[in-house]
């Protein structure tokens, strides 16, 4: 299939720089289908626009201030970007900048009197890097006492502010699952009030964990889609949310592209439970048109051209069909015309 497929064109000013003045605030196309037309809502209406007593499951991880700047002994500025443990305690393999002026066995200087030493390059411009922290800290302590919200490449901002600090972060992450680089930003826009309501009407609410990397913006760069290699996340799914995955007598809603590549490559892969009766995994699954399945109804926002993201909305658009392709594009035309805010603090598209 050619990657082509998935390609729009985006005006600049279509890209959310900032979130929506409240969370719930932000604008929701509703799809449903068999109906040629959307529906244009806010946000705050999903209690009333879900299909009665639906299940909703969500990825409750936290995203970890990942983005560490530091000094090399020359003086020159390095940014150092966390993006998941490499093994050995204290060793992670992270993102540099400038990476070819930190080659293995350099060293460079970090702020409250931390180093960190270049370990080995690898792939896709990663380096595993070993820091030397004060007494008493890991990674992803000293991270969030003195590191910065790693913003997403198409938000132009220099640095993060604190805004962003919490609204990066659903309102329902959980402290305990600090280990994504990159919001699960379908959950952005939920707040407690809006939970509440949900739960009025007979909703339901489920978490799961899912460790959002930086992979998920890497752009399809192969002509054919099937030559795309997908990164790996790490997941957990536990046990009464596996138990209600399993039961089709409810609606059953995936919370963004991460929650349904978790409930996917799970059910894919068998979903034998532990000894808790939790299931835990790492995904590297590539879902594109045609693909059928498990859950039927799906909330996430508007993504990148030529994206992975953009391949399985269009194939959840249609399952077992090609036709969800030309109609997401369509319902994107649609979208830009009517001034909608795209990617990560962007609108977001409700699919029933």
């Amino acid at each position: 299939m050619d990657s082509s497929l998935f390609d729009y064109i985006l005006p600049p000013e279509r890209i959310a720089q900032c979130p929506a003045h409240k969370r719930d605030h932000s604008r929701l196309m509703l799809i449903r289908r068999g109906c040629a037309k959307a529906e244009h809502l806010l946000f705050r209406d999903l209690p009333d626009a879900l299909p009665a007593n639906t299940r909703l499951f969500r990825n409750d991880v936290s995203v970890l201030k990942a983005r560490l700047h530091g000094q090399r002994f020359s003086g020159g500025a390095v940014e150092c970007l966390l993006l998941n443990p490499g093994g050995d305690a204290n060793c992670w393999w992270c993102m540099l900048k400038p990476g070819k002026k930190l080659k293995p066995d350099s060293v460079f200087l970090l702020p409250g009197g931390a180093r960190a030493r270049v370990l080995e390059k690898g792939d896709e411009g990663r380096a595993l890097v070993q820091f030397i922290l004060p007494e008493g800290l890991d990674v992803q302590a000293y991270a969030s006492a003195q590191g910065e919200i790693p913003l997403p490449p198409y938000i132009v901002r220099e640095h993060a502010g604190k805004d962003d600090e919490e609204r990066y972060q659903t309102s329902y992450a959980d402290p305990a699952h600090k280990g994504a680089v990159a919001a699960p930003t379908a959950g952005l826009h939920f707040t407690p009030e809006l939970d509440a309501r949900l739960r009025e009407r007979g909703h339901e609410l489920l978490p799961l964990t899912l460790n959002v990397g930086m992979g998920t913006f890497k752009p399809i760069q192969a002509e054919r889609v099937e030559d795309h290699t997908m990164h790996s996340e790490a997941y957990r799914i536990p046990a009464p949310t596996l138990a209600a995955l399993r039961d089709a007598s409810r609606p059953r809603l995936a919370v963004g592209t991460t929650s349904l590549r978790s409930i996917e490559d799970c059910f894919r892969k068998g979903a034998l439970p532990g000894p808790d009766g939790s299931f835990a995994s790492e995904a590297s699954l590539f879902v594109y048109p045609p693909a059928l399945f498990h859950v039927e109804h799906m909330l996430t926002n508007f993504h990148l051209p030529r994206s992975t993201l953009l391949c399985l909305v269009s194939a959840f658009l249609c399952p077992g069909s090609s036709e969800g392709i030309r109609l997401l594009l369509e319902y994107y035309r649609e979208a830009i015309a009517m001034e909608y805010r795209f990617f990560s603090y962007g609108d977001a598209m409700l699919i029933v």
